[in-house]
């Protein structure tokens, strides 16, 4: 049985380069636990050059659980998808969880939310694969909505135009 992790004591740090393998370690869990779960939203593996320039502008972040790393989360201040919306907005990337600690993605959410706000965002911004319906169900449970669908190409973080493309919805909060 798993132990409620709301009892443990929780901290939010900002990722170094030296937690690479915690962070990858984290990312991958998940990936792998939605490849398990038939959904088609994240890469087997990630690459740490995926990761590693938000690591290093300090926009992502390691959630630990009396100092074990269980979750992750990259706020950052702007995204190609969303330049032809108005407004300041925090972005929300490679969001992920450990199985040990179900629930904290909301916490996670909320401390987002409560940044963006803080710095004068009117917005939190993400988006996910359109075909991740149960993901989408989760983020409108929290207050986003949808914005539109578009179609990007490269791994996550990484928008490029050699690759495979995939459809991905726009979700917005309003702060």
């Amino acid at each position: 049985m798993r132990k409620n992790w709301r009892t443990r004591r929780l901290t939010l740090e900002s990722a170094t380069t030296a937690e690479l393998g915690d962070l990858l370690a984290v990312l991958d869990e998940a990936a792998a636990w939605l490849r398990a779960a038939g959904i088609d939203q994240w890469p087997d593996r990630f690459k740490p050059e995926w990761v590693e320039p938000a690591v290093e502008r300090g926009e992502t972040w390691l959630a630990r659980l009396d100092g074990v790393v269980a979750g992750t989360i990259t706020l950052d201040w702007d995204d190609e998808l969303w330049t032809d919306h108005e407004g300041t907005a925090g972005y929300v990337h490679r969001m992920a969880v450990s199985r040990t600690a179900p629930g904290l993605g909301a916490t996670l959410l909320d401390w987002a939310a409560a940044t963006a706000r803080a710095l004068g965002c009117t917005y939190l911004r993400l988006d996910c694969v359109t075909t991740n319906t149960r993901l989408r169900t989760y983020y409108e449970s929290h207050d986003f909505h949808h914005q539109a669908d578009t179609t990007v190409a490269g791994p996550p973080g990484q928008r490029t135009t050699d690759t495979p493309t995939t459809q991905v919805s726009l979700y917005q909060l309003t702060l």
